[in-house]
């Protein structure tokens, strides 16, 4: 049988996802350098092996109250796009392995599906899944490159 995996975190005591194939790795939260200029979803840019990666601020996208970097959090890196970009999230619960037929389309559920590929049934709850490709509107996409071109902020 084949199994959709999913990476599965959490924000704001909800569970999250996003498919383990745009997943390339999960940190500690760094220092976060803001970025003027940046689109009001991005929190600022990190490091990450030289490569500059600008942070999400997811809770501000899934209308989730603000809550300033902790030193629990933690950094999704993920694959959106053409563009690595950053989750930081409350932590990571885990890879889970999901049988296809345990997952709604998001069409299924609502016509209104800006980033949701789907939902999960777990056995123990549901998991929205997130389509990164989806994220960042074109305008937030203009903006953050404009941002990054124009930056000549340092990262640490």
């Amino acid at each position: 049988m084949m199994y959709t995996k999913i990476n599965v975190f959490e924000l704001g005591g909800h569970r999250y996802g996003i498919s383990l194939a745009d997943t390339r790795g999960f940190f500690r939260v760094p220092s976060i350098v803001p970025l003027p200029k940046a689109p009001p979803i991005i929190e600022g840019i990190i490091n990450v092996r030289g490569a500059v990666i600008p942070v999400l601020d997811v809770r501000k996208r899934f209308r989730l109250p603000e809550k300033p970097p902790h030193p629990a959090d933690h950094l999704v890196v993920a694959q959106a796009g053409s563009r690595l970009v950053a989750l930081r999230v409350d932590r990571v619960l885990g890879i889970e392995d999901v049988d296809p037929k345990d997952i709604e389309t998001a069409m299924a559920i609502t016509s209104k599906t800006e980033y949701l590929a789907g939902v999960a049934k777990l056995l123990d709850g549901l998991v929205l899944i997130h389509d990164l490709r989806t994220f960042l509107a074109d305008s937030e996409v203009r903006d953050l490159n404009e941002a990054l071109d124009n930056s000549s902020a340092g990262v640490p």
